[in-house]
């Protein structure tokens, strides 16, 4: 059984260790931004569930076939945002969901940052 809660702060560890980037609170959602534009939602539900959203325009297609994968709503799929829902009974890849977060920041961040990850 996964441990949502150290899974999701590790994650969002991971987001912040980007350049420019700092966690804020809109719409009752934990995001990560970089400058003023977010690249990551990540919530989780203590230790019973975590979704992360993140945009994914290179593996968004094989993300998508995931059971725990769908585009994400308020039209946000159609711009290649995917969301992740998971359960503390699901195996949890961190290593993907990190790729996934760093595909993220390299679609939404200015190239000038990007470029050196």
């Amino acid at each position: 059984m996964a441990n949502i809660s150290k899974i999701a702060a590790d994650l969002r560890k991971y987001a912040l260790s980007f350049p420019e980037s700092w966690e804020d609170n809109p719409w009752e959602h934990r995001v990560v931004k970089v400058r003023k534009k977010i690249f990551v939602f990540c919530d989780n539900d203590g230790n019973k569930t975590l979704n992360l959203t993140v945009k994914l325009p290179e593996s968004g297609d094989e993300a998508i076939e995931l059971d725990q994968c769908e585009m994400t709503g308020y039209g946000l799929g159609k711009a290649g945002w995917i969301t992740a829902r998971f359960a503390a009974k699901d195996k949890l890849d961190v290593k993907l969901l990190k790729a996934w977060i760093l595909e993220s920041y390299k679609a939404v961040a200015p190239k000038t940052l990007a470029k050196n990850l």
